[in-house]
């Protein structure tokens, strides 16, 4: 993502406690489906679109990018990120992972917290060793 995307976040939200969650901050983004329905029953529609258009475009770019690295030949490709790509299509899956990145932006500004790429799994090896 370079410097650009996340200086424009800090820039744009001052406080990213004001949103209750990742998925508020990427509907504030406009990164998640429309969705429409009654009874229960919900359509899920295509992005909003209502959202911050300079920084849901630096995210889609950033992750158009991601996928372009990711799916070279001499490249393992991160699991999710090919379950995604085996159930949609290509750009679906791009905003889905600009969804996801939005989603991780909030959790680090949310809980003041520094990127780890290995947090998950590191997570994961502390349970087992207990």
């Amino acid at each position: 993502m370079g410097r650009l995307t996340p200086t424009a976040v800090v820039a744009t939200v001052a406080d990213a406690r004001s949103f209750r969650s990742g998925r508020e901050f990427a509907a504030f983004l406009g990164l998640v489906p429309r969705q429409s329905g009654t009874g229960g029953r919900v359509k899920l529609l295509g992005i909003s679109k209502r959202g911050d258009p300079y920084l849901r475009t630096l995210l889609i770019h950033g992750a158009r990018s991601v996928m372009l690295t990711q799916s070279r030949a001499d490249r393992v490709m991160d699991p999710w990120l090919k379950a995604v790509l085996t159930r949609r299509p290509k750009n679906v899956a791009i905003v889905a992972l600009a969804n996801k990145m939005a989603r991780t932006i909030w959790a680090l500004l949310a809980h003041d917290r520094s990127f780890d790429p290995n947090w998950g799994r590191t997570a994961i090896a502390v349970a087992t060793e207990l």
